[in-house]
């Protein structure tokens, strides 16, 4: 295993005492916090979908092309966002999309046609992926400020809030309208980015980290550097491929081919992104012990093995435990393939590696669904197994990747 793969050896101060000053500690949390309310916010609005679309009185088809604007809305502004963070700095751009993806996901409840709903879907599909860009960008310079591999625990309290927020949704659901309770998500929202938002005001990006949005601009990226942060971006794309099938039709998979009852069916995804919390929060141990390579070959592995028993097997808790182990699998893959991107390439490298792994989720659920139709759903989703081995397989080709 060469030693770049290994954040604890390849990066001076490593484990052994925790020499961070006040300021990344300080900055460590506020970026926690933005993750999980971004978790929270998208979260709460996933819920109230169906109540959305009653109002608007939109067919499933006419939603479906509604809910693209969330789509377009992400893809467009991501790149733009890196331009963005290099101008002036990924801490500015964080806080300016936690205000704008707080006011805006009050909007959705407001709109009375399926047009309306597409409309300002796309602003609040901006703010989404801008923040997502941004926050990430900031996470890469505090990694390499912390010198551990700290990156998993970002994203495992995205995962956190993303559960919370849909917990409390379902709660709410029966007691409050959807333009109330979108509107109560205003309100947190903007009191969570007004406390947390300061901290990452008052102190640039960490100056051990690669100045990327500072003062010293980044060197221009050869073939060899624009290449690797493109594979970074199909791993990404593997691993979110995975997600987004799991989320739309591993319910369906449970309740139509095993009989499974409607509450273990919709049980299903429950275990598989609490598995995935679980994954992230143990990632940084995880990387520090295997290094990113290893992490990356592991991790694709046991998901391509949980998702073959998921689709696969014959009974209900055999799939449920496939699903599980997918979760583990897929739990750490995003975030290292990501945060590699931006070591490589700044803010640009984040835009792109998480435009594409977007993109995977866009793409997973149609892709499942036609070759559900050709063939059938289980061996459609055995789409995913392939995926993720050849996430495993792209990541044990980027073995030798030098920091750019």
């Amino acid at each position: 295993m060469p030693q770049l793969n290994k954040l604890r050896t390849a990066l001076p101060g490593g484990p052994g005492g925790d020499t961070a000053p006040p300021s990344t500690t300080s900055l460590r949390t506020a970026l926690t916090v933005f993750f999980a309310l971004d978790g929270f916010l998208f979260a709460g609005w996933v819920v109230r979908i169906p109540a959305i679309k009653h109002q608007t009185g939109a067919s499933a088809s006419t939603l479906g092309l509604a809910l693209l604007g969330v789509s377009a809305g992400a893809v467009v502004t991501m790149m733009l966002t890196g331009r963005l963070c290099r101008r002036f700095g990924s801490h500015p751009v964080t806080v300016a999309c936690g205000v704008l993806l707080s006011l805006s996901i009050a909007l959705p409840a407001q709109t009375h046609s399926a047009l309306a709903l597409g409309s300002v879907l796309l602003v609040f599909g901006a703010a989404y992926g801008g923040m997502n860009v941004a926050m990430n960008s900031a996470a890469v310079d505090l990694v390499a400020a912390l010198r551990r591999p700290v990156m998993p625990s970002f994203h495992a309290a995205f995962s956190l809030g993303g559960m919370v927020g849909a917990g409390l949704g379902a709660l709410v659901a029966g007691g409050l309208s959807p333009a109330a309770h979108l509107l109560a998500l205003t309100g947190v929202g903007l009191l969570v980015t007004a406390t947390a938002g300061p901290a990452l005001l008052r102190h640039p990006a960490p100056k051990s980290a690669p100045a990327y949005g500072g003062a010293r601009k980044p060197r221009r990226l050869d073939g060899r550097a624009r290449r690797l942060v493109l594979l970074f971006g199909v791993i990404a794309l593997c691993t979110a491929y995975g997600e987004g099938a799991l989320a739309d039709w591993g319910a369906l998979h449970l309740e139509q081919d095993l009989d499974a009852h409607p509450g273990t069916a919709a049980a299903g995804y429950s275990l598989f992104a609490l598995a995935m919390t679980a994954g992230r929060l143990s990632g940084t141990a995880l990387l520090e012990r295997l290094g990113q390579t290893r992490t990356l070959v592991v991790g694709g592995a046991t998901a391509a093995a949980g998702m073959l028993l998921g689709s696969l097997a014959p009974t209900v808790w055999p799939a449920l435990i496939g699903f599980a182990v997918t979760g583990l699998g897929l739990a750490n893959i995003f975030p290292v393939a990501v945060g590699r991107a931006g070591e490589l390439a700044g803010p640009g490298g984040v835009a792109a590696a998480s435009t594409l792994g977007y993109g995977g989720m866009l793409l997973g659920p149609p892709a499942i669904g036609f070759l559900a139709d050709w063939a059938s759903l289980p061996a459609a989703l055995t789409t995913v197994a392939l995926l993720a081995t050849a996430a495993a397989a792209l990541g044990y080709g980027a073995r030798n990747a030098a920091h750019a």
